[in-house]
């Protein structure tokens, strides 16, 4: 997984062009960890890599988006994926959201100003996350030196009451 400030993100779009638009798009916006595929096989083979956002096309070459989605989510749940796609059918949105995406965005003149609120929104999601994952471990660390400190002064207590004295 990337940082957040610059999370590894993956673009996966089997149209050269708009695969490179998206990325030099993504990169003015100051992201710099990007890693472009053509199609979902790639993207598939690249996923131990953990990526923290997959940005991929619904109708790929091969397997196709949801197929993408549903191994990527099998193996790696963390890792959020947004579809790009010209389909606006809302049963194919619908569809994409039931097997774990973030979002689902159709291509038009908006579609990367949308893409970079998304990537903005998944990088908040994340920060609380993990916030709220070092709050856990640490009440968790306290709880256990608490209970160590109980512990100690009821042994040392009863010790006392039994006349048993440490050598």
């Amino acid at each position: 997984m990337g940082s957040l400030k610059n999370p590894l993100m993956y673009v996966v779009e089997d149209n050269k062009i708009y695969n490179k638009l998206i990325v030099n798009f993504l990169e003015k916006k100051g992201f710099s960890n990007i890693k472009s595929f053509f199609n979902g096989e790639d993207c598939l083979r690249n996923l131990k890599a953990k990526p923290d956002i997959v940005i991929q096309d619904y109708l790929l070459e091969g397997l196709n988006g949801i197929e993408v989605l549903k191994r990527g989510k099998k193996h790696y749940p963390d890792t959020e994926f947004i579809f790009l796609s010209g389909q606006s059918s809302m049963e194919i949105a619908v569809n994409t959201m039931r097997y774990g995406a973030y979002d689902y965005i159709v291509k038009d003149e908006a579609t990367l100003d949308r893409l970079v609120d998304k990537i903005g929104r998944i990088i908040k999601a994340q920060k609380v996350e993990r916030a709220n994952k070092n709050v856990k471990r640490f009440m968790l660390g306290f709880i256990i030196f608490l209970l160590l400190v109980v512990l100690f002064f009821v042994i040392y207590f009863f010790t006392d009451i039994w006349g048993i004295h440490w050598a």
